[in-house]
Parts: structure tokens; sequence; C-alpha cells
């Protein structure tokens, strides 16, 4: 059993990436003025990650966002946000959003977590799935029916700007021709209706991400506090560190494709034991990423770069 008598302190690091393989990930400057471009071969992705009374590294970031003074956003203790543009075509229905684990967690699940995990179901997210109890846990649920807010974009060409973040809080309803893909495609306008709607399989079996259009997408809730993943619900508080070890000390949100298992985007978040021989480690890599990053970013004027990329011309197209 893990022993709740000896407090223990981490520190929060936040990595990102377009794969499983953590090697290839960029260091996230939480809260900072800056948007990170992540890319492979399925989609284009700007991230901005907010936390509030954010304490992790690198050190000296700032504790906060002005996202968290938006009327949206004031109950709200986190943000994953994105702009993403997918090469080729997306069915809904196969695009998912959640939590996943390479090693067994049941073990180390904590005393309620089943009734939080039905408490969250019913009053969060009912469309939520998953096996927390098997070989390779995870926890998803369909990306459209679970996002906080969904913006339709319009269309990219090759030579414009990655769109940056750091200076934008993400709403419900769509811009330009995307406002007009959303209302034809019967969408509705407000975000509970919408996450409603897309609970139906046939609902999401409509919907197609189009491949060379900007989606804009928001992630948060007041429940999970990032600093010490405890999860706060109505009437149940779980705190998660006397059931952290070395082999699940790490958070992981994926979004991916359940049919070709593509993955477009891992956000990880990793809680660093102070006091360790790992520790200064953790801390000189995050400094060398954010200078490496910092220099990057001023060098670019805080700008993304181009696409460089677009979709073959459709039939849509042609005159």
């Amino acid at each position: 059993m893990p022993d709740n008598s000896t407090p223990t302190r981490y520190r929060l690091k936040v990595t990102a990436g377009c794969s499983y393989d953590s090697s290839t990930y960029q260091l996230v400057p939480v809260n900072e003025d800056q948007t990170l471009r992540i890319e492979n071969e399925h989609a284009i992705t700007s991230l901005c990650i907010r936390i509030q009374d954010y304490t992790g590294y690198p050190d000296h970031s700032p504790k906060t966002s002005p996202y968290f003074n938006h009327p949206l956003h004031q109950s709200d203790q986190y943000s994953i946000s994105f702009a993403i543009v997918f090469k080729h075509p997306v069915n809904a229905n196969a695009l998912l959003f959640g939590n996943d684990f390479d090693r067994p967690i049941r073990d180390r699940l904590p005393p309620g977590f089943n009734a939080a995990l039905r408490l969250v179901k019913w009053t969060i997210d009912p469309s939520l799935d998953g096996d927390a109890y098997a070989d390779r846990p995870y926890l998803y649920s369909p990306a459209v029916a679970s996002w906080n807010q969904f913006c339709i974009g319009e269309k990219i060409k090759k030579h414009d700007e990655v769109p940056g973040l750091h200076e934008r809080v993400v709403e419900e309803g769509g811009e330009g021709s995307g406002l007009e893909v959303r209302e034809k495609l019967g969408v509705p306008a407000g975000v509970s209706e919408r996450r409603k709607y897309f609970q139906s399989e046939e609902a999401r079996t409509g919907f197609q991400f189009e491949e060379g259009r900007a989606y804009w997408v928001d992630f948060g809730n007041p429940y999970l506090g990032f600093n010490d993943f405890s999860l706060h619900l109505p009437g149940i508080t779980i705190n998660v560190l006397p059931y952290i070890n070395e082999d699940n000390h790490a958070l992981r949100y994926v979004l991916k494709n359940r049919e070709t298992d593509e993955v477009y985007l891992v956000v990880l978040f990793t809680l660093v034991l102070q006091g360790t021989d790992e520790e200064p480690l953790h801390q000189e890599e995050t400094e060398r990423m954010r200078k490496e990053s910092k220099v990057q970013h001023e060098k670019n004027d805080g700008k993304l770069g181009r696409f460089e990329w677009e979709p073959a011309p459709s039939a849509d197209d042609v005159e």
C-alpha cells in the first residue's frame, strides 16, 4: 500500500509531439506567449498549454495566463488548446481524444476510482469509454463529443502562416467558410448541444474533417489539478500522488485515429520527484530546451512559418 505519511514534492514538466516516442517531444512553454508547431505526415498542429497556479518547469514560468480571466474560463484549472489541419480526410467517428498508458495501472488505482469514473461519465463526459484495468489502460472519448470548444475554420493555402494561439481564446462556432460548413452539416451552435449531438455514432459518421481546413479546439475543466494530479469532483476528491511510482508518474493526452492508429498529437504531463539524482537532469534538460525554443521563437519573430503544404484540388475547387 502507498505510504501517505511522508509527503513528497513534485514539479510538473509538459512536453508534446506527434507520436508515442517521447524522445522527439518539444518542451511546452506553459503560460508563455509562445505557440508550438507540431507536424507529421498526417497533420499540422499549433499547440498552447495554460495551467492555473503553475509551479513546474522550466524555472520562472508564469504562474498563470490572461486566458483564465476570460468569462468562459475563470473556474478552469488548465487548457489544452490547438489548431489542427489534417493532411487527409478523417472521419469524426474515428477521431479519439483521451488518455492512455503503456503499462498496467490497476494495482495503483486509488480507492473510489470506479465511483469517480462513473461520476465523470454522468456529469462531465457521457461519451467517455475505456478500460483502466487493462494491460495497456485507456480512457478515450470521441473527440468532437468531448472538446469544450470547437470552431471550424477556413481552408488553408500553401503560403498561409501557421496560426499562433497564445493570444487567442478559442470559442464555439465557425469562421468564414467554416461557419457555412458547420451550418450545412447541421452541427448545433452551442457547446452542450454540439457535444450531445456527437454522442450519436450516426452523427459522428456523417461528419468529415476535411484535409486542408483549420479546426480550432480547446479542452480543459475545473476538475483536474495538474500540479498534484488531484481530481476534484462534486462530493469526492482523489489525490493521486500517494499512488505514483517510478512506472506511472505521467499523464498522456492523445489525439488519434481508432481505425488507422495514426497519431496526430500527444501532450505528456510528467511529475518529476524532487530531491532525487534525476531531478538536476530534468532541470538541465528543460532549461536547455527552453533556451533553444526561445532563440528560435525570437529568430522567427514569434511566427510559426508557412504551411508549405496544401491539399490536392478537389472537384469543388474546379469551376
